[in-house]
């Protein structure tokens, strides 16, 4: 498909970079007007996955799934549900596991290609809600997961999801981790780091003798987190090989639903590999938007409603696709 030029997005002018961008929301954005309903659901292996739901009583729903070490309560994911909700689709929001703000039971927990999760959400919600049609949206970790759910399944995607829409697309994971490595990120992998000590504590806690955090206070980037730990609990042989056959990029040319992939120029976690052009031309599918700005899951906009352009976008393309 055409890649999609020129954007749409014009930033603020006060928020003149991507690190500002990425920083604005997570500091001053409040989200009001959502209420969810919980749901727990069981997983295939004994453990357990935490849904939340807003309803307005459609016969639409979409999926969400959040970022590395997201939640339903962010931002980004409030913010997109409201949006929504507004325009008649019931939204249902994926916690990861150990996200829900209660550890999960296994030693495990979640990973960039997990998609097995998705596929037992996706089977729930549209199994149980008795929705005609639905869509899938992701941001970060979360899109990698969904495109790679879309690229697995190819031909044999549940024919009720109609349309996908993903930003902030980490789609090569070795690319983004050795950006993430720079110096001028070490901000977000110190907070990144701080959070998977928690769940690296909760384990401990849970599984005494079987995990530890001996050393964890000289870990520094992802490569270090993943090898010593998202690698052999996930039944990878290192980082590298759970990079390479966690990331979605080399299933992209498969995915048959459409599909919409935004990924902003100045995203300083994201670097040119993660931006799949030739998949894109190839793939009649596959729409690819690159704005100029927009940093990290930020897309600012200061619009009538408190409703950011991302998720104007989100409702735009769902509303020729979905």
């Amino acid at each position: 498909m055409p890649i999609i030029r020129p954007s749409s997005y014009r930033p603020p002018l006060f928020l003149a970079n991507g690190h500002l961008l990425t920083i604005y929301p997570n500091l001053f954005r409040e989200v009001v007007g959502v209420s969810y309903l919980r749901q727990r659901i069981r997983t295939p292996d004994d453990d357990f996955l935490d849904l939340d739901r807003s309803s307005v009583g459609a016969n639409r729903v979409a999926v969400l799934a959040h970022g590395l070490e997201g939640n339903s309560t962010r931002p980004y994911m409030l913010g997109m549900v409201r949006a929504l909700n507004r325009c008649g689709w019931d939204a249902v929001v994926w916690n990861f596991r150990g996200c829900s703000g209660e550890p999960n039971r296994k030693l495990r927990f979640y990973h960039s290609g997990d998609t097995q999760d998705l596929q037992t959400v996706l089977t729930h919600v549209l199994q149980q809600g008795g929705y005609e049609k639905s869509a899938v949206i992701g941001f970060s970790l979360g899109e990698n997961v969904i495109l790679k759910y879309l690229g697995e399944q190819a031909l044999q995607l549940n024919p009720a999801i109609r349309a996908v829409v993903v930003f902030s697309v980490p789609c090569d994971l070795a690319a983004g981790a050795m950006k993430m490595a720079r110096p001028e990120n070490a901000v977000y992998m110190k907070r990144f780091m701080r959070l998977l000590h928690g769940k690296i504590l909760e384990k401990m806690q849970m599984f005494p003798g079987e995990i530890d955090d001996r050393g964890f206070s000289r870990m520094r980037t992802f490569k270090d987190f993943d090898e010593r730990y998202t690698a052999p609990l996930h039944g990878f042989k290192s980082a590298a090989d759970y990079w390479e056959k966690a990331s979605s990029k080399p299933l992209l040319p498969r995915i048959a639903v459409p599909t919409l992939l935004v990924s902003a120029l100045d995203d300083p976690f994201l670097t040119s590999p993660c931006y799949p052009y030739q998949q894109a031309l190839a793939n009649p599918h596959l729409f690819l938007e690159t704005p100029k700005a927009g940093g990290h899951v930020g897309f600012v906009s200061f619009r009538r409603g408190g409703e950011y352009w991302s998720e104007s976008r989100a409702i735009e393309f769902l509303s020729i696709h979905g």
